[in-house]
């Protein structure tokens, strides 16, 4: 595995806890950790990540083929979640299989929610699907992991997170063959605060007051639940990031505060 995988590093928490935990198992491994500046990450993230990067020739900084507004523009716009929008795009292009209707209709557990299915109607034109994290995270990793030869993707994922993660393993098979390994998936976050606090390890700055962040992922994303309350943050201590957000996600979050959801109606 050493040979043939890569880090994967957001700058995050978990991946920086990874970070640290890979020299520890495995003192002077060359495994590549790769961060990918989508060009909406924090600042203070792509800080962190080159302030590491000036002692550690091991992080690896590449970018997407397109910015933030082409990929948009061109893919369309995360909306709720990357469930609803993948359903809604195949719902807009035409895709009436029996389970897309009964999702339409609200007749499975998982559905269109009432509030939502206005969007259901030709009237609605916002173009919408879940292929943005394809687009800026998922192709530009794949296609530096075959030019460079390391198939294995390894990420701080945890079950803990909730979601789709709650039932993943520690591997990830692709025709026999693994092709993610995640092995903080069983770790709880109270562990990682232990990890953090035994070796010392210094955090993006997001995480400590005045902060305080959770999570750092791509900035004012449209899939996070608690997404008022990061632009409150960012309103109050990152004022040119929150405006950076609301012209990035504006038919989105103007959507949002339309219908009361999510975002308050200022």
């Amino acid at each position: 595995m050493l040979d043939n995988s890569y880090l994967s590093f957001s700058g995050g928490k978990d991946s920086t806890v990874l970070h640290y935990l890979l020299d520890v198992a495995l003192p002077e491994n060359k495994i590549p950790r790769v961060f990918i500046n989508t060009g909406i990450e924090y600042n203070s993230v792509v800080a962190f990540v080159k302030q590491i990067q000036k002692n550690d020739n091991r992080i690896v900084v590449i970018q997407p083929s397109k910015n933030i507004k082409e990929t948009l523009e061109i893919y369309g716009y995360p909306f709720k979640s990357k469930e609803y929008s993948q359903r809604l795009a195949y719902w807009k292009a035409g895709h009436r299989a029996d389970y897309m209707i009964k999702w339409a209709n609200g007749e499975k557990f998982i559905s269109c929610p009432k509030k939502l299915r206005y969007q259901l109607e030709e009237s609605f034109t916002l173009n919408v699907s879940d292929k943005c994290c394809t687009k800026l995270k998922k192709e530009p990793a794949f296609f530096w992991s075959k030019e460079n030869n390391r198939p294995i993707a390894i990420t701080g994922m945890r079950k803990e997170e909730g979601g789709n993660r709650k039932t993943m393993s520690c591997i990830t098979t692709k025709n026999d063959k693994v092709v993610k390994f995640h092995p903080l998936a069983p770790i709880p976050e109270l562990w990682e605060d232990w990890f953090v606090k035994k070796y010392k390890i210094e955090l993006c700055e997001l995480y400590y007051p005045p902060y305080n962040f959770t999570r750092t992922g791509c900035k004012g994303c449209p899939f996070a639940i608690d997404i008022q309350k990061e632009l409150d943050v960012m309103e109050k201590y990152l004022p040119a990031e929150k405006k950076q957000c609301e012209l990035i996600w504006k038919p989105v979050y103007d959507e949002y505060r339309k219908i009361g959801y999510r975002l308050n109606n200022k």
